[in-house]
């Protein structure tokens, strides 16, 4: 097990945000940042709100790496249009994000796991790197030899989330289709993101 997915929780702790909604999140117990007792969050700066924006949306996404993240906004400032939403969609269209959305995995820690250990494959040839770009219409299927998991069923049967609907998912067939980019607003968040700060942010 990786220190990323043993320190989780640490994120949600750390930010003040129950990020993934879960029920044992710890902020949903205390809500104080770890450290000193009682200790509380001085008032932040315009920089402070943007940071946090940041890291709350990489910690979302399993706390991907800063040099993936900004390379991520490279990418999206070359595109045409509103430039936090191409993130949103750039964050979207990873392997890992994709297979967590489809309910195969618990937290988006599991699924980079579930990717990178060669469960899952996509247009029917098996793919482990988490990072990988899902396309329009391109299918996500866990593999015939993976299918009686008990981290998969478990993901599976769970009822804090939902399937969002730029997805559609056969959970028999243990199968999906990434059907289209979503936009922010579809983006089924337990927190509010701000994609638009963290363009600000690095634009300074």
């Amino acid at each position: 097990m990786t220190k990323r997915i043993e320190s989780k929780y640490k994120i949600n702790r750390r930010l003040g945000v129950n990020l993934w909604g879960r029920a044992k999140s710890p902020v949903n117990k205390r809500d104080t940042p770890p450290g000193q007792h009682n200790a509380r969050r001085p008032k932040p700066t315009d920089y402070g709100i943007q940071l946090f924006a940041k890291q709350k949306l990489k910690g979302y996404y399993g706390n991907i790496s800063e040099k993936q993240f900004r390379r991520y906004y490279e990418e999206a400032i070359r595109r045409r249009g509103d430039t936090g939403e191409a993130l949103i969609g750039f964050l979207e269209r990873r392997l890992d994000t994709v297979v967590y959305r489809m309910k195969f995995a618990i937290t988006p820690f599991a699924s980079r796991q579930l990717v990178n250990h060669g469960h899952v494959k996509v247009n029917g040839k098996k793919v482990n790197i988490a990072s990988y770009m899902v396309k329009e219409g391109d299918t996500v299927e866990i593999k015939d030899a993976s299918k009686q998991m008990g981290v998969v069923l478990e993901a599976i049967a769970s009822s804090e989330r939902d399937v969002p609907e730029y997805m559609s998912v056969d959970h028999k067939a243990m199968k999906g289709t990434f059907v289209r980019t979503p936009k922010l607003a579809d983006v089924p968040y337990p927190v509010q993101m701000e994609p638009n700060m963290v363009v600000e942010f690095y634009s300074r």
